[in-house]
C-alpha cells in the first residue's frame, strides 16, 4: 500500500534519503566496503524499518516494493553518500546527525501509518518505533557491531517519545503537519542532546559507565 497522505509520503522519502545517507556512510567509514556494499547497506538501512512494520500490521505488499519511488531514493541517497565519501568518512558529526534525522522521520511516520492501519495506541507507538530503529539495527548486524539500540546511547528512547506524541494527537483530533513537525523535531532535539552530553539510557545498578 503506498502512504496516501502528501506528509507522510514527504517525511517517509526524506527519511528514507537520511538513513540511506547514514548507512552508506556508515559502510564507508566503518566497515570499509566497495560500492556494492555501500548501496546495499545504505538501502538496508533506509528501507529495513518499513519493511518490517509493514510486515507487522499486514500492508503487503510493503511500500518498498509498491513505490518505486522509495527504491529511487534509497539508491540515489547511497550513491550521493558513496561519491563524496572522500570527504565525508573524514567527518563524524554528518553520520550522527544524518541517523538523527532519519530515527526522527520514521518514528513520526511508523506510528501514523500504523494508526492509520486501525491498530491500537500501545501497539502504534511501538510499530513507530519499529520503523524508526530497524534499519540502523540491520546495518549494525550486517557490519558485526552492536546495534545501537543495544548500546548505553539515547535511541530508541526518543523514537518512542515522538511516536508516541504522534498517537496522543491523533487520538485528541489534532494530529497534522505541526503535530508530525514538532513529534520529529522532539526526537531529533533528544537525540542530539543525548549525543553532545552522552546521555544514557538507565543501566543496572552497579553497572560500569564506559
Amino acid at each position: 500500500m503506498v502512504t496516501e497522505s502528501p506528509l507522510l509520503l514527504g517525511l517517509d522519502l526524506a527519511g528514507t534519503f537520511a538513513f540511506a545517507l547514514n548507512g552508506a556512510l556508515t559502510a564507508v567509514k566503518v566497515a570499509k566496503l566497495d560500492v556494492v556494499g555501500v548501496v546495499t547497506l545504505g538501502m538496508v538501512t533506509a528501507l529495513g524499518g518499513g519493511i518490517i512494520r509493514d510486515i507487522l500490521i499486514d500492508s503487503l505488499p510493503p511500500a518498498t516494493f509498491s513505490d518505486w519511488r522509495y527504491l529511487l531514493v534509497a539508491a540515489v541517497g547511497s550513491l550521493v553518500a558513496f561519491a563524496f565519501s572522500r570527504s565525508l568518512s573524514r567527518l563524524n558529526a554528518p553520520i550522527l546527525l544524518l541517523d538523527a534525522a532519519g530515527l526522527s522521520l520514521f518514528a513520526v511516520t511508523g506510528a501514523s501509518k500504523a494508526m492509520d492501519f486501525g491498530v491500537g495506541a500501545a501497539q502504534a507507538a511501538i510499530l513507530g518505533t519499529i520503523t524508526a530503529v530497524g534499519g540502523g539495527t540491520l546495518r549494525d548486524m550486517l557490519i558485526a557491531r552492536v546495534p545501537v539500540i543495544l548500546r548505553s546511547e539515547l535511541y530508541a528512547i526518543p523514537a518512542l517519545v515522538a511516536a508516541t506524541v504522534v498517537v496522543v494527537t491523533e487520538k485528541a483530533g489534532v494530529y497534522g503537519t505541526v503535530a508530525a513537525i514538532a513529534a520529529a523535531g522532539l526526537c531529533f532535539t533528544i537525540r542530539v542532546v543525548g549525543l553532545r552530553y552522552r546521555l544514557n539510557a538507565p543501566r543496572p545498578p552497579g553497572a560500569r559507565h564506559d
